[in-house]
Formats: structure tokens, C-alpha cells, sequence
């Protein structure tokens, strides 16, 4: 038994990073991208490598295993580990040197690809390989995986890139690998001179062998490579600290021929036969894995076949070439860069979609990526498939066609004795399946424990104790990551799904697409990591809080890690009581970006709220919770009282504004907003009411009712000069109006958001009944009641019927007034899609809408870092500036004159007003305003005061 508080004691006596032994740290690597689950004793982001060799000298005394970990995005299991992690995302993530005249690179292992790719773009150089992970995966993960992605047909596998590399050995001894013999340890050369017969005639001669150890790497003929045989180790040789690895040439245009066939079998047959004409990829992928067929030509399967040259013209007319030697039934060439990367979008969040089948079922990884030789791939897939049907099981495969290396999801079921059993029958048997096609049971992610039990049905016996051999060389004391590669475990023990509860736990929402399981739901994140990106492309938003603090304990991945240790209760003992679960999700702005951005659809807002519910049960909430939880309750009374002018006057007071922030646990930098004098309600009320058109109900939300009025003014101009009429749902003098709920969902007080919510139906039993749509100005309003509120109230039949009805302003524009054109304000706009819109909603509508009035210009993705409540707590104002300045603020800094800013939320309004000083609009008041300047020009009266 390790004694943990005596190694972290030494530990942080003797390494300058950071020491984690703690509850939280170690159940953030629990697991990785695959099946697998262990339990470290501690994490370790070394600074550097004094660091790594002082990790190493006091494990080695201590006999605790050491496992080395980069973007944890493993499929196979290789980066997770009992012992002592190595976290090298931390502090060990540089680009130390680049020369763009040896085309070369010096990269610390936690070096993330992008950054690599982005800093050799300017030269016209780029790392060949690229998985499909290639924003959060590491250089050091890719050596140790000899990772390849979509582009290995051009430019090989990493183990093609790498030059040399900085290692140190279990028992402290540095190398420097390279070619010729250097770096090599004692014995190595040795056992291979022993056995050359062998290493010459026992590895299949496969683009994509990755399986074992690359022992046929140190041959003679092939230059005795060490740090080539070293990649696809996985951590169990040494511990890699720098790599020199070379750059290729990125062609300075691209064309992207995309080919459509009947299905999987006739593109995996074709893709063989592409090869002669030169393409930098031939990725396939069917039908199942794709959500929106938009853009694709029709068909059931298609490649992606990618070329390159020095001129667009150079790349289409390879890209045709090869559509007129391929056998199609229809293509596509594109050399639009952006429709190109919405295409690859497709292609690479396949990891993540095929971990659902087409039912919503789940799938799991386990043989994700066997490769046989390219010209055997279709009849491989068609005995793939029959063995599937043999076992009752389902897949869909995809992957990189051109080197005949196959990844599938599989629906295993991981969770009872007998689903397991037959996890382990069908591993037997594909492995058997892939040696007889002859190919390699691993051809991109490596065996960890997932294949490595099997290699010695591909190499045999002999093969198999040569690797034990070699590993005793390297790490005679089987330090390092032990149970992988060699003497590894089964390939059926630590499933992650073990620990977790048989039965489904009592939750109060609904979780429709996990069959009402909290734990399905949790089990939604399998690892891809796609929140972990540092960067936000386009329209993204998941995840803010990552990008603001680099934390995996604030990534989507890592607090769905959290989720699952309290679930299974090993670490986490103290289940919804947890303090470690509830700091994590602290920082979750419930922005709801990874329910649309992540590839599997965690919804972590929604696992927020959740967890705050049961969190605060019965006892005393966070002074916030009551303040901002409770904001339609309390802005309600002021407007009856008719104190918002005395109370806007108190809040100008210095004094007492920090006063009441404090008792309001609001964050001390953040102005309080003004309250409207008029509610909204209250100025329709009095107005005169038009009563021709189709009808439409404008929902009075509490933002536009007591804090923008004039959003609501000006969205019933816009609506009845549509020729709409335009009414207000029904409401009871004492009882209230109408509520979203949403102030309540988001502070995790579901009780009293499940009362409003029905309180809300019985009110709109009228509208229901008439099946009248239902317009909702402010986007989070909208996004919770097509949301939040059937999943909430999943026993009231009345709910998806209001959820269904409800539209956002430029949708009920749309499809109610499709006959009417829009002023023509023709000005350039700037801003931001507001978060939940971008996630729930959608704005297709709002883009033609903009387009039809002129408004030029594209707004900024990500989220305005206000998000409701969350930037207005105690605590979180530098997580919500930095995430205002990463999209929104930029966004509108050094417009044009004459720019006008949008933002539909009243968060994003509120954000842009106290971080920029600039006024942001509601889309409705852009367009009021430019009726209210047509109106004058031609001598009608503008908008009603």
C-alpha cells in the first residue's frame, strides 16, 4: 500500500510544479478517451526536466509507477495509471525552436499540435500528421501513440517526423535517440543483432502498424532508428522531455474533392485505387456519423479526397482528375477554404458522433482502429460487418480509407457480466480477423489495455516475450506505465462503467435522450475533448471557462469526470454533498455551447443545475441564489410598488450600492443595472392595439419587461408593420404573469422552477389550445423554454407543446410574415450571436433577416462572459472579462463608422455597456428604428410613444 501523504510530502520537497493529491486533481485523470478507468495516486505538472528526473528518483525508491500524459484523448487506456501521472499540459508545452531552413522543430511533449501548426504556417511549413484531435492533442501524446490523422497518406505517421528526441529512463539515465544507434540503451543493439531473422519477417509491412513495439525500426537497413522504435511506446520505455521532429511543405492551395458512393463498402473499395494519383488525404465515412447531410453531395458514404499544388487552379484540376477516376455517384470539388474546413468539421467530429448509434444509443471504443493492407479494406469490412451480426452487435465504421485503417464505435454493453463477456468473445475474434486479412490490430491509437492482451495472435509468442525484453531493457523495474504493451492487463478490467450505479439515480430532470439515466447522461463525455480547445473557431462557444483559465477542473470534460467519481463514489465520497463537484462547476457559465459544440452533446448546464438542486436541499444557498435566482419575483414587486426610480437612486450611491452587492453576494466591480421606470406590460397597457393580421403571442420575458422595455416596444412595431397582430399571453392580477423559469434552472432551485413552470402553463392553456406561435425576444428566455422546460416538466404532456410553439423574433418574422421585406437600414453590424441561441436556437433565421435589411457583416461567436447570473456573482469577474475578451469585446473595437452593434441578449447588452462602454441593440430596435426613418420620409407618423 503506497503511502500518498509521505510521496506528496517528498514529492513537493523535491519539484518545483505542481504537486496534486487532492480529490479533484486525481479525478481528473481517472480516465482517458477509452473504456478504462484507474485511480492515480497523485498528479504532477513538472516544470521541466529536472522536475521529471526528481518524479522519477523518488517513485523508483518507492516502487510507484509513473504514467506521462498529454491531452488525455487515448483510446486505448495508455494514459491513465495508478502511480503518479505526469501532467505535461501545465508548464512543458513549448515550441522552443523552429528553423524553418532544416524545416525542423524543438517541442516539449505538452505541446499542443495547433500551436505547432500555427507558428510554422507564416514559413509554409506544417507537421504532417493530424489527427482529428489536433487542437488539444499533444506532441508528446502523438510520439507516444505514433499518432497519424487524415493526412498519413501523404506524409506518413509521427514516427516520420521525428528527428531525435530527450528522454529519461525509469532509473534516471538520459538519452538522446536518434539514428544509428544514438541514445540506445545498454543491451538494446545487442538483443537486436540476436534476433535480426525475426524483426526482418514478423511485422506485417503495413502504412498504419502500430500494434507492439517498432523493434524492426532499429535494423540496420533501416538505419537503426532508436528514436523511431521508441514512438508508439506509450510511455512504458522512458519519459520523453523535448523532440526535434521535422516539418513537410504545406501546399500553398487545396482542393477537396468529395466523393459520394452507394455506401461504406463501395468507398472502402474505391479508396485503394485513388492512391496513384497523389492525394494528400482519402478519408471515408458514411451516412450514420453525419447529423446534417447539408453541403455533402447525395449518397450513402463518402471520401474525402484532398489535394495540393501551388495554385488554386493546379488543385482543382487534380481534384476533378480524381473524380473522373473514381466510380461515383455524384462529387463535389471544393476550393473555398471555409467550405473546406466546414466539410472537414464533418470528418472530424465522427470520434465523437460515433460514439451514438443513429437511436441514440451509446458506443464504445475498445477496437477503434485496426488498419489491413488498403487494396484489402472492402472485403475486410464486409467480414467486419458479418462478424458485428454474428455477436448482435452494431458499428459504423470510418476513417482513413487510403491506409486501410478502419476506427468504429461499437454498441458494447460494458455494463452487465454478460455484455462483457461478449466484449471480450468479439475482441478474440476480430483480432483473429485482422491477422488473417493481414493487418495490425492497432493503427493509429495504439494498444494500452485495450488490444495489447491480444498481440501475441498478430506477432505470436516469441514476438511478444522479444517486446518484454526490450522493455526490460529500457525500464528493468517495470516503472513506467506498467500493464500496458507488456504483461498487460485484461482487456476486460478497470472498465470505467464498473464503479458506476446499477440503477438510475432520482433526478429531477428528465434527460429524454438518456432514457431518464443521470449516469447515461454523464457517460455522454467519453474523452474526445473537444472543450479543451484554446482557441474558439468561428461561431464555437464551448468552453468559456476553459479558455479563460487553461484548467481542466473547468473544462466540460473535466467536471463530466467529477460527475462520474461522485457517481461511483470511490473518490468522491460524498456524493451531492461534494465540494469538490460544486467548485468545479462554480465556473460553468451555463452556457449551454457544449450541448451543441461538444460531439457526443453533454449538456453541462443542464448537469449543473442539477447538482446545485441537490447540493443546497435543505440547507442555506449562497446569497446570490436568492438575490439574482429570485429576480423576477423581486423586479415584479418594484414594479408594483412602483419604487424602481427610488431604488435606481439608492443604486448610484456609492455606499450604498457596495453594501447591498455584499448582501447580494454580487461582485463588487459590476454596476447594478437600471431598472426600467415603465414596465413593459404596463406601456402596452395603454397603447392602441391593432387587431388585422395573423396572431402572435410576444412573450413579456422579465429582462424586456422591467430592464429593456424598449426591446419589447420596438419588436411589436416591427411585428405589426409585418402584419402580424400581436398580442400578450394571459396574466393574474396578484398571481404573476408568464416565467421562463430560467433565473431558477440556473441557480439549480428546480422546485420552485418546476412550480413557475406549470403556474406558466395553466396561463397559457388558452394559447395552446389555439396553437398560436409564441415569440420570445431575449434568447436565453427562448432557449429555456425549449429546453429547460420539457426536460423539467417531462410528466406534463402541455410542456413540449409550449416548447414546440415557441420561436425567436426572426423566426416568427419567417414563417409568419414570409411576404413582408424588412426597412432597408443597409448598414455595416459587429456583435455577438448570443450563447443560447447559438447552442439551442439557432440563427438561420436572424442571418437571412440581417441580410434582407442590409446589415453587412458577420458576428462573433463564443460567449459574452455575463451569462445571466454568473458574471454578476461574487468571485467570477475576471473569468467573465476574460471571456468577454476573447470574441465579444474584439468584435467591436475599431468598427467602421457607422457600425451598428448587435446583441439580442440582455447579458451581452450588459457586458458591452460596463466592459467597453458601447450600447449593443436588440435586432428588433435596429429594425424599428429603420421603419420609424422610412415612415418619416414618407410623411406617416413614426413609432408610438
Amino acid at each position: 500500500m503506497t503511502d500518498l501523504s509521505g510521496l506528496e510530502a517528498e514529492l513537493r520537497g523535491v519539484v518545483r510544479g505542481e504537486v496534486g493529491f487532492d480529490v479533484t486533481a486525481r479525478a481528473l485523470v481517472t480516465m482517458d478517451a477509452s473504456n478504462y478507468r484507474r485511480v492515480p495516486a497523485g498528479v504532477v505538472a513538472p516544470r521541466d526536466a529536472e522536475d521529471v528526473a526528481a518524479v522519477l528518483e523518488v517513485c523508483r525508491a518507492r516502487g510507484v509507477p509513473v504514467v506521462a500524459r498529454g491531452g488525455g484523448t487515448s483510446i486505448a487506456g495508455q494514459a491513465t495509471g495508478t502511480g503518479v501521472v505526469l501532467d505535461f499540459t501545465r508548464h512543458m508545452n513549448g515550441l522552443l525552436e523552429l528553423d524553418p531552413a532544416t524545416r525542423t522543430a524543438v517541442v516539449q511533449p505538452g505541446l499542443v499540435l495547433d500551436r505547432l501548426q500555427e507558428a510554422a504556417a507564416p514559413h509554409g511549413l506544417r507537421f504532417g500528421p493530424d489527427p482529428s484531435t489536433h487542437s488539444r492533442c499533444t506532441l508528446g501524446g502523438m510520439i507516444g501513440n505514433n499518432s497519424c490523422g487524415s493526412h498519413s497518406v501523404a506524409w506518413g505517421t509521427t514516427a516520420d517526423s521525428v528527428r531525435e528526441l530527450s528522454v529519461i529512463t525509469a532509473r534516471g539515465q538520459r538519452l538522446r535517440p536518434g539514428r544509428d544507434w544514438a541514445g540506445a540503451p545498454d543491451g538494446l543493439r545487442a538483443l537486436v543483432e540476436a534476433d535480426l531473422a525475426r524483426l526482418r519477417t514478423g511485422f506485417p509491412d503495413l502504412p498504419r502498424r502500430i500494434s507492439g513495439y517498432a523493434l524492426d525500426a532499429l535494423l540496420p537497413e533501416k538505419g537503426a532508428d532508436v528514436a523511431r522504435s521508441f514512438c508508439g511506446s506509450e510511455g512504458t520505455l522512458g519519459i520523453l522531455t523535448e523532440a526535434v521532429v521535422g516539418l513537410v511543405e504545406a501546399p500553398r492551395a487545396r482542393a477537396l474533392a468529395v466523393l459520394a458512393y452507394g455506401d461504406e463498402s463501395g468507398a472502402a473499395e474505391a479508396a485503394a485505387g485513388l492512391l496513384p494519383l497523389g492525394p494528400l488525404t482519402v478519408e471515408g465515412m458514411s451516412a450514420d456519423l453525419v447529423r446534417s447531410p447539408a453541403g455533402l453531395p447525395g449518397g450513402g458514404a463518402w471520401l474525402f479526397v484532398e489535394t495540393g499544388g501551388q495554385t488554386p487552379a493546379e488543385t482543382r484540376a487534380r481534384a476533378e482528375a480524381i473524380v473522373r477516376a473514381a466510380d461515383v455517384v455524384d462529387s463535389l470539388v471544393v476550393t473555398d477554404p471555409a467550405a473546406q474546413r466546414t466539410l472537414w468539421r464533418i470528418r472530424e467530429d465522427a470520434s465523437g458522433t460515433a460514439t451514438r448509434m443513429p437511436d441514440g444509443s451509446e458506443a464504445w471504443p475498445g477496437w477503434e482502429d485496426c488498419a489491413v493492407p488498403p487494396t484489402r479494406l472492402g472485403p475486410y469490412l464486409r467480414d467486419f460487418r458479418a462478424l458485428l451480426a454474428a455477436h448482435g452487435l452494431r458499428g459504423t465504421p470510418y476513417g482513413h480509407f487510403g491506409d486501410g485503417c478502419i476506427h468504429v464505435r461499437i454498441d458494447f454493453d460494458l455494463l452487465t457480466e454478460a455484455g462483457v463477456g461478449r466484449f471480450r468473445r468479439f475482441s478474440e475474434e476480430l483480432a483473429d480477423l485482422v491477422v488473417a486479412h493481414g493487418g495490425s490490430l492497432s493503427g493509429e491509437h495504439g494498444d494500452g489495455q485495450a488490444r495489447a492482451e491480444l498481440l501475441p495472435r498478430m506477432y505470436g509468442e516469441e514476438t511478444v516475450r522479444l517486446f518484454e525484453r526490450a522493455k526490460a531493457i529500457w525500464d528493468p523495474d517495470d516503472l513506467l506505465n506498467p500493464g500496458m504493451l507488456v504483461r498487460p492487463a485484461p482487456l476486460d478490467s478497470d472498465l470505467r462503467f464498473s464503479v458506476l450505479p446499477r440503477r438510475p439515480v432520482d433526478v429531477t430532470f428528465g434527460y429524454p435522450a438518456d432514457g431518464g439515466d443521470f449516469g447515461a447522461a454523464v457517460r455522454r463525455c467519453v474523452g474526445v475533448a473537444k472543450c479543451r480547445t484554446t482557441t474558439a473557431a468561428g461561431s464555437a462557444v464551448m468552453c468559456p471557462s476553459f479558455r479563460a483559465t487553461g484548467e481542466e477542473e473547468h473544462s466540460t470534460r473535466g467536471r463530466a469526470r467529477l460527475l462520474h467519481e461522485m457517481l461511483a463514489g470511490e473518490l468522491v465520497t460524498t456524493g451531492w454533498r461534494s465540494t469538490e463537484v460544486r467548485d468545479a462547476l462554480d465556473l460553468c457559465l451555463s452556457c449551454k455551447g457544449c450541448r451543441s459544440d461538444c460531439p457526443v452533446g453533454v449538456d453541462m448546464a443542464t448537469y449543473k443545475a442539477e447538482f446545485l438542486h441537490h447540493h443546497y436541499e435543505g440547507r442555506r444557498r449562497p446569497a446570490a441564489h436568492y438575490t439574482m435566482g429570485w429576480l423576477p419575483v423581486w423586479l415584479r414587486w418594484v414594479a408594483r410598488t412602483r419604487t424602481a426610480a427610488l431604488l435606481n437612486r439608492l443604486a448610484s450611491v456609492r455606499l450604498l450600492a457596495r453594501l447591498g452587492k455584499r448582501l447580494g453576494g454580487i461582485a463588487p466591480e459590476r454596476q447594478i443595472p437600471r431598472i426600467a421606470k415603465e414596465p413593459f406590460t404596463h406601456w402596452w397597457r395603454r397603447r392602441q392595439r391593432r387587431t388585422a393580421g395573423d396572431l402572435v403571442v410576444l412573450w413579456p420575458d422579465t429582462f424586456t419587461e422591467h430592464l429593456s422595455p424598449s426591446v419589447g416596444q420596438a419588436a411589436v412595431r416591427v411585428l405589426e408593420a409585418a402584419g402580424l397582430r400581436v398580442v400578450l399571453p394571459p396574466s393574474r392580477p396578484l398571481g404573476g404573469g408568464v416565467c421562463c423559469g430560467l433565473t431558477y434552472v440556473s441557480t439549480g432551485q428546480l422546485d420552485r422552477a418546476r412550480a413557475v413552470l406549470r403556474r406558466t402553463l395553466d396561463l397559457m392553456e388558452p394559447v395552446l389550445r389555439r396553437g398560436a406561435p409564441v415569440v420570445v425576444l431575449e434568447p436565453s428566455c427562448a432557449a429555456a423554454l425549449r429546453g429547460d422546460l420539457p426536460e423539467l416538466l417531462h410528466d406534463d404532456p402541455r410542456a413540449p407543446r409550449l416548447a414546440s410553439s415557441i420561436l425567436t423574433f426572426a423566426e416568427a418574422l419567417e414563417r409568419h410574415a414570409p411576404d413582408w421585406t424588412p426597412p432597408a437600414v443597409d448598414r455595416p453590424v459587429a456583435g455577438q450571436t448570443h450563447c443560447h441561441q447559438h447552442a439551442i436556437l439557432g440563427d438561420t433565421a436572424d442571418r437571412s433577416l440581417r441580410e434582407s435589411a442590409g446589415l453587412t457583416g458577420e458576428l462573433s461567436g463564443g460567449c459574452c462572459g455575463l451569462a445571466g447570473n454568473f458574471g454578476f456573482e461574487k468571485g467570477h469577474f475576471e473569468v467573465s472579462k476574460a471571456c468577454a475578451q476573447e470574441q465579444l469585446l474584439p468584435s467591436v473595437r475599431g468598427v467602421a463608422e457607422g457600425t451598428l452593434i448587435l446583441a439580442d441578449g440582455f447579458s451581452c447588452r450588459t457586458q458591452l455597456e460596463q466592459l467597453a462602454g458601447v450600447r449593443g441593440r436588440h435586432l428588433a430596435e435596429v429594425l424599428a428604428e429603420g421603419l420609424e426613418k422610412e415612415s418619416k420620409v414618407s410623411g406617416v407618423s413614426g413609432v408610438e410613444k
